[in-house]
């Protein structure tokens, strides 16, 4: 037989869960982060400078991979206004998450460090690995196993990069990395003989040849990938977003769906040495955060 005591505290279980449930309905309801927006018939877009990913042209432009790319979603999006705002690339997610802006489009790769913080879009690109050597290539380096493996090499990598993770992954010794703070010091390392190669992503390599006065220097051709199992799915990218934004980012994954891997994307990031091999393929960001 229940007691008046165990009546009572089945009401107030019982009580409690429907109290939580309006709490939990109340707090799902009040994301309106794409209803704002759509309001507003605005968005703002965070960036940081670093070619060809992000960058401005003469005219103020904001250009690159990612802006063009943001370009074309926010339009399915049905937005028809976008401002853009400039800060520091290690700024990006304090800004995002401080509400600066309300999206980043900078060449972001996906980690699972990051993922702490921000909440990514599905991928947009895989960008592939390269070197960047001096004219002649005098150590005959074409894969980043080769610049382990070759005795007293030095490669300059931009300091807490992708590239610096899969040298170190596949066993180079930390006294051998240049780490330096952005790509002109890092491509000078080279031009000096501090370093003997450059790692960075490919379609970097094929901007800093195209664009940039680098008489000494060379990519390394052919160059072969790295090991799939020294990766770890390194090297893929997208947008991000603040967690809580649930509705935002599924608007904005929605309406990319129908665009990356397209020809439509492959003809928006060719003009930034991005080719069909940069493209992202099926893998989702949790396949990516999981790999």
């Amino acid at each position: 037989m229940i007691t008046h005591q165990q009546r009572r505290n089945r009401i107030t279980f019982w009580l409690g869960l429907a109290l939580l449930a309006i709490l939990v309905g109340l707090f799902v309801a009040r994301d309106r982060s794409f209803e704002n927006i759509q309001r507003a018939d605005r968005i703002r877009i965070g960036y940081a400078v670093e070619a060809p990913f992000a960058f401005t042209r003469e005219n103020r432009r904001v250009t690159g991979e990612s802006p063009e790319v943001a370009r074309a979603v926010v339009e399915r999006m049905g937005i028809s206004q976008i401002t853009w705002i400039q800060t520091e690339f290690d700024q990006l997610i304090p800004d995002l998450r401080n509400g600066r802006f309300d999206v980043i489009a900078a060449g972001m790769f996906i980690t699972p460090e990051r993922a702490r913080w921000v909440a990514f879009s599905e991928p947009t690109f895989h960008v592939q690995q390269g070197l960047l050597v001096r004219i002649g290539n005098p150590h005959n380096l074409h894969t980043y196993e080769q610049v382990v493996q070759t005795a007293g090499i030095r490669v300059a990598v931009l300091d807490s990069s992708i590239e610096q993770r899969m040298l170190q992954q596949i066993g180079l010794a930390p006294e051998r990395l240049i780490r330096a703070p952005d790509i002109p010091t890092a491509r000078v390392a080279v031009e000096s003989d501090l370093a003997d190669a450059f790692a960075i992503s490919a379609p970097t390599l094929r901007w800093l040849v195209k664009y940039e006065y680098v008489p000494q220097l060379e990519v390394a051709t052919p160059f072969v990938q790295p090991d799939p199992a020294h990766t770890d799915g390194l090297g893929y990218g997208g947008f991000a977003f603040r967690q809580e934004d649930r509705a935002l980012r599924t608007a904005w994954n929605r309406a990319m769906d129908t665009l990356i891997n397209s020809r439509d994307h492959l003809q928006i990031i060719a003009p930034f040495g991005f080719t069909e091999a940069e493209l992202p393929g099926a893998i989702t960001t949790q396949e990516v955060l999981t790999q």
